[in-house]
């Protein structure tokens, strides 16, 4: 599904796709008001749509999934809380350090296994300041990535997401799920979205990422804290006005995107068998889930992205011997075929 002309294959992120001709004429055809006053139909349409397909009462469009997570922590928090994460969340290592400078907390890190924590390890990472003599900060919200990026992409188990939710609430904590890729995980996964996340207070939906939007992420919860997290957007200049040109590409998405997803995760694995397989390369086929593949390799990483560069395959630099290559709607076989002989000849 290319429908671009480019004599490139591009595999660095799932946000480097362009919008289909189809979703171009949704967009273009979209219905628009001033989201600001409330009066964009297609931001309301895909607000609700995403709040009823995750089994909550109300979501929040927002311009990018760093200002979505970015959102639910100030929400959720108050100066000097703590937030307790996994060790290479997004919210962590590719936010900003935003929890700190917009929102004033801490953060506690959790050790996991290809990106997935355990819940005795996050009950362990929560702090009180109440009956440590005032020297801890309060653990008030737990965040979970689903999939997890450095992880390789992979997908929370139901039971580990569900305990993980339980020891939150029980310990006085919000539960936030950074759901950039959460439905990749659902079609990873067989498993309903609104079950998937249904012990969660908040989730943020990438819409730019898997589904292949230009752009944008929605926010979802309950409707108290939708208020609260539209009053936070705003002061976070994050208020649009006709945004429906935009949202209507999230709709397209969400009623054309997310079964094709499997399509991705495919070819992904295809990719990773191969290139594993190879004198020189290893790839963990046990993280390889969605559409994610971590590569480490004998070179440098410099040396793989510019041998690779001058077959005209581009991925992305994530350690000093490691690439990753991210499958997306614009990726087809014979993509992946190019990108095989490309590892080979390095």
């Amino acid at each position: 599904m290319r429908e671009y002309d480019s004599d490139r294959v591009d595999m660095r992120s799932d946000t480097v796709t362009q919008p289909t001709e189809a979703m171009r004429s949704a967009m273009v055809s979209a219905k628009v008001g001033d989201d600001v006053l409330g009066d964009d139909p297609t931001v309301q349409d895909l607000q609700n749509r995403l709040a009823s397909m995750l089994g909550k009462e109300a979501a929040l469009f927002v311009p990018s999934g760093t200002m979505s997570n970015a959102v639910a922590i100030r929400a959720h928090t108050v100066p000097g809380d703590e937030v307790i994460t996994e060790t290479t969340s997004h919210v962590y290592q590719y936010e900003g350090g935003g929890y700190a400078a917009l929102s004033g907390c801490s953060i506690a890190l959790v050790p996991a296994v290809h990106g997935i924590m355990r819940a005795n390890d996050v009950e362990n990472a929560i702090r009180k300041a109440e009956g440590s003599l005032g020297h801890y900060p309060n653990g008030s919200l737990v965040c979970v990535e689903n999939t997890a990026n450095r992880g390789g992409g992979t997908c929370y188990p139901q039971d580990v997401l569900d305990s993980i939710a339980k020891v939150a609430h029980e310990h006085g904590c919000a539960a936030h799920i950074d759901g950039a890729r959460l439905f990749n995980a659902v079609v990873a996964t067989g498993i309903d979205p609104s079950r998937m996340v249904r012990d969660y207070d908040s989730i943020s939906i990438c819409l730019s990422k898997g589904l292949g939007a230009p752009v944008g992420s929605v926010l979802v919860g309950s409707s108290e804290f939708i208020a609260k997290a539209h009053r936070w957007r705003k002061m976070f200049g994050g208020g649009m006005r006709q945004a429906g040109v935009i949202a209507a590409g999230g709709l397209y998405a969400l009623d054309n995107h997310i079964d094709r997803l499997a399509e991705d995760h495919k070819r992904a694995r295809t990719l990773a068998e191969a290139v594993n397989a190879m004198d020189g390369f290893t790839v963990d086929l046990n993280s390889v889930e969605t559409n994610m593949v971590y590569i480490n390799g004998d070179l440098t990483a410099p040396q793989i992205l510019e041998g690779l560069a001058g077959h005209g395959i581009d991925v992305l630099e994530v350690g000093p011997t490691a690439v990753r290559a991210v499958i997306h709607l614009h990726i087809t076989d014979e993509d992946i075929e190019r990108a095989i002989a490309a590892f080979a000849a390095l």
